[in-house]
């Protein structure tokens, strides 16, 4: 038990995806304008990466079964891909708005590098089932914490005065780069 705390809080906070380890930018700067898109995103996020980790870690053994490891990407992507599309049709029936506000950003969710980039950590690190969810989950959930923080400081600077050549994307990478420095103290946990 102690092992898989370690494992849930390592993978949210000392190696959080986003900010050490620079996966899943695209949703994260494009969906962080507004809190409620944002927590939106990052519930998809941890339902795909979470399900995913698990799926992947039985496919995974299947394949090592058939000596058939080296299609791992490949059927990988497939189940990601898959899991994406069973979202966006439940976001599209029972939750319109959050569908529409997510966009283009929701398909995204199948190319993030994230999704796929823990599948493939799980298995590098030789994680049985039990580790390989909560590493999932641990890291969605590390996810949905940064982008609902740069999604709350974005609100709150949206009407600052700030220099016309900072506004928009500037500020934004700024503020991403500030929240990779301080979450550089949470490696002193582990």
């Amino acid at each position: 038990m102690k092992a898989l705390l370690l494992t849930l809080i390592s993978v949210s906070l000392v190696n959080n995806v986003v900010l050490s380890q620079f996966l899943g930018l695209c949703p994260f700067l494009g969906v962080s304008k507004k809190i409620e898109t944002a927590a939106g995103m990052g519930g998809a996020v941890i339902f795909v990466i979470t399900i995913a980790s698990a799926v992947t870690s039985l496919l995974y053994q299947l394949l090592v079964k058939f000596h058939v490891e080296y299609l791992e990407t490949i059927a990988f992507i497939l189940i990601i891909a898959a899991l994406v599309q069973l979202v966006e049709l439940f976001l599209k029936k029972y939750s319109q708005g959050l569908y529409q506000s997510l966009g283009v950003y929701l398909p995204l969710i199948t190319t993030n590098c994230a999704v796929l980039g823990v599948a493939l950590t799980n298995v590098q690190n030789h994680y049985n089932f039990i580790t390989s969810v909560v590493a999932g989950f641990g890291t969605s959930v590390g996810f949905t914490i940064s982008i609902i923080i740069l999604a709350g400081i974005r609100e709150r600077i949206e009407d600052n005065d700030i220099p016309h050549s900072f506004k928009g994307s500037p500020i934004v990478l700024i503020t991403a780069g500030l929240m990779a420095i301080a979450f550089i103290g949470f490696s002193g946990l582990i």
